[in-house]
Order: C-alpha cells, then structure tokens, then sequence
C-alpha cells in the first residue's frame, strides 16, 4: 500500500486507517439479498491503497468494500 494515495469522503475530510463512517445513502451489497441503510456507522476502515475505495467489516457483511462517495467521516 502506497502512503502518497490520499483517501477523502463525499465532504472531502481526509479519511485515516481506523477511522470510522456514516453511510449517506441505501445500499445493496452485491451477491447478497443485503442492503446497508442509510446512517449506519461503520467503524475501523482500513484504506486499499484506492483513493476512491475503503475496506470494513459491517455487522451484515464482512471483508465488504465500499466507495468513498457514499460515506462522511463520523
């Protein structure tokens, strides 16, 4: 994983490993009858190393990858 990548939310704050999110929007998880409501905090994100992706563990889905544009810093 590269340090120069840097990651920001839908706001534009900067976004660190173990920081912790808020979704701003329904989603559907891919392969899975899921779907992640709308203010739910997700918490200890790990970065990918893809300015517009992080990775996280939600109590429905684990390993899951959501894009950036769908989540504001908590």
């Amino acid at each position: 994983m590269s340090d120069d990548v840097i990651v920001k939310d839908s706001n534009g704050a900067q976004l660190n490993d173990g920081d912790s999110v808020t979704l701003i929007k329904d989603l559907k998880v891919k392969g899975t009858s899921e779907t992640i409501k709308r203010g739910t905090l997700v918490k200890n994100i790990r970065l990918t190393g893809n300015s517009g992706e992080v990775e996280c563990n939600t109590k429905q889905v684990k390993g899951l990858v959501l894009k950036t544009e769908f989540l504001k810093k908590a």
